[in-house]
């Protein structure tokens, strides 16, 4: 069977042999820098008044992309009135434009960048400004906003606010966050260097920060916002707090708003139930692919050879939505404590996280849990679980909660085996105290996340709200999986009124199975030359990538043993340039 990648298909084979040293282990907790993720912070740079200076604040420059990088330039680029931005910051702490020292890029991230503003005074601020690309427009500004405030009034270590535009009507003219600058280190940054009982101390106290956060209760889910904010572009639509500055409004999560998806005219919430919230992330879907929906490639062109390069037509994926709905009051859980609305950091991860660490102390303090944006107020069975970046489930170890311990041979192995064995004893231990830990503090959470159904439920939400991009596959899988669990959901009550025929079935895991080994070939191959999603590498890794793939590609096309076969690769290589447009 012709392959679409190529001469990638034996490297990708050699690969998975490969043994874990040649794999991406090489730190605790590896940067995959994509849409949701945060690059390395880039060196402070002093604010000057030239045009490339200017230019230097306003594009992008934490990394570049293998493929489609002037777009995802454009879609970071933002031009904005600098000493508007300044005067701004002073003012937020009773200061003048005069009292500004410098203005320098202190990050950027999947969605925003950030600024360092000091005075001269010593005080420091950090500006947060919104790319063009980032949706929801003054939802996701107002919202994050409202969400710090009322987190820090509830006692959670987040940043203070000075000031804030949800929209660009202002000296600045852009969005932009003012907030206090939280002294400490971020976490990915001191992560390697963390004695394990400074690494068990931090899986601690963040669990109990979750705790607290989840204890908070809520009328209705959604997203909160400062009800002066919501009611100047809905309504009425907000459902008051018992403190009536904030209210619960409609929900920021990425996917409701995702390119066309943000111009439709469907219900986001305030949800009254957990059934409500089930039910809206498929209905958009349905209504964007009703009206925009085409015969399309799947996105993800390293998946393409599963579907044999054709394409793919938008109505399997929409009656899996609607087997999706039929089934959705099933979905609840029994018990009520697991539908009850509370809030989570929707990205709780080392770069989020601010220590104060002590060569003298093995406590190393939580002091800032930073980037609140897209913060949801969901369900407690659909908030729960393992942080991505903490969890270690594929881990035999992990799986059966062994208490973790380094080999007894450890002093005895090369560095290489030492350094292999030391990165499975950390991610080991963080997975092991983040689980035994919320037992202890937040045994609702604990009781959410180890529901044998927990993980099902996720998933059915996760993708009926994706975005189509030309597969439906990965609703199908679990909603076979409901169909063979349906007992257990319902506990036989009701039938079931989703039916799959087995040879569908057969041929669904089959799929779902040629998938998987594309994947993680795909994984490998990305892991090896630094990229992440989208094909975001670092600045030095650019010219290497580039150049690795593009010898890949040539001895793909130099083995393409027909015409046919060359041409697929010219079509379809994952790392060329490509149109969007359509994914949109």
């Amino acid at each position: 069977m012709p392959l679409c990648l190529g001469g990638r298909a034996s490297l990708v084979s050699n690969l998975l042999k490969a043994p874990v040293s040649l794999r991406p282990l090489f730190s605790y907790f590896p940067r995959f820098v994509g849409a949701t993720m945060t690059p390395n912070s880039l060196q402070r740079r002093a604010f000057g008044t030239s045009a490339d200076s200017r230019n230097d604040l306003f594009d992008y420059t934490s990394g570049r992309w293998v493929y489609n990088e002037a777009l995802r330039l454009e879609e970071r680029r933002i031009a904005f009135d600098v000493d508007g931005l300044r005067r701004l910051a002073a003012e937020s702490v009773n200061q003048s434009l005069a009292d500004v020292v410098s203005l320098s890029k202190l990050a950027e991230g999947g969605f925003n960048r950030t600024f360092l503003i000091t005075l001269r005074d010593g005080q420091q601020i950090v500006a947060r400004i919104p790319y063009p690309m980032t949706v929801p427009k003054y939802y996701a500004v107002a919202s994050e906003v409202a969400t710090i405030e009322y987190l820090r009034s509830s006692g959670l270590p987040v940043p203070r606010i000075y000031g804030y535009s949800p929209d660009s009507d202002n000296d600045a003219r852009t969005a932009y966050i003012l907030m206090e600058f939280v002294q400490g280190s971020l976490l990915r940054d001191v992560w390697p260097a963390l004695r394990h009982q400074e690494v068990i101390s931090v899986v601690r106290q963040l669990t109990q920060l979750e705790s607290q956060m989840m204890s908070l209760s809520f009328p209705a889910g959604g997203s909160l916002y400062f009800t002066e904010d919501l009611e100047k572009v809905a309504m009425g639509l907000g459902i008051p707090l018992d403190d009536e500055r904030f209210c619960v409004g409609p929900d920021t999560s990425l996917p409701l708003w995702y390119g066309r998806r943000a111009k439709l005219d469907v219900y986001r919430g305030p949800y009254q139930s957990a059934e409500a919230v089930l039910e809206a992330a498929a209905r958009k879907e349905l209504a964007y692919l009703t009206q925009f929906a085409q015969p399309i490639l799947p996105l993800r062109r390293e998946r393409r050879p599963g579907y044999k390069c054709q394409l793919q037509l938008p109505s399997p994926h929409v009656e899996n939505l609607e087997r999706y709905l039929s089934i959705t009051s099933s979905l609840v859980p029994r018990d009520p404590t697991l539908s009850r609305f509370c809030i989570r950091h929707p990205d709780l991860q080392p770069s989020n996280i601010i220590v104060s660490r002590s060569p003298d102390s093995d406590d190393c303090p939580v002091v800032g849990l930073l980037d609140w944006q897209h913060a949801s107020i969901l369900p407690m069975f659909l908030l729960a679980g393992v942080p991505q970046r903490l969890q270690n489930y594929d881990d035999h170890v992990s799986q059966s909660m062994t208490p973790p311990c380094l080999p007894e041979n450890f002093d005895e192995l090369d560095e290489n085996d030492r350094a292999n064995e030391e990165y499975r004893y950390v991610v080991r231990l963080v997975h092991y105290h983040y689980v035994t830990s919320t037992e202890e503090c937040n045994q609702p959470h604990h009781a959410a996340f180890t529901d044998p159904l927990y993980a099902l439920r996720g998933r059915l939400f996760k993708q009926a709200g994706a975005p189509w991009e030309g597969e439906t596959v990965d609703l199908k899988v679990p909603l076979i999986e409901a169909t063979q669990k349906w007992k257990e959901l319902t506990g036989g009550s009701v039938p079931c009124p989703v039916e799959f025929e087995a040879e569908a079935q057969r041929e669904t895991a089959a799929l779902r199975k040629e998938l998987n080994s594309l994947d993680t070939g795909f994984d490998i191959l990305q892991g090896m030359v630094g990229l992440g999603e989208d094909g975001w590498v670092s600045n030095e890794g650019y010219e290497y990538a580039v150049t690795f793939l593009e010898n890949i590609k040539k001895d793909g096309l130099a083995g393409a043993e027909s015409a046919e076969d060359r041409e697929e690769i010219m079509t379809q290589w994952p790392w060329d340039d490509m149109d969007e447009e359509k994914y949109m």
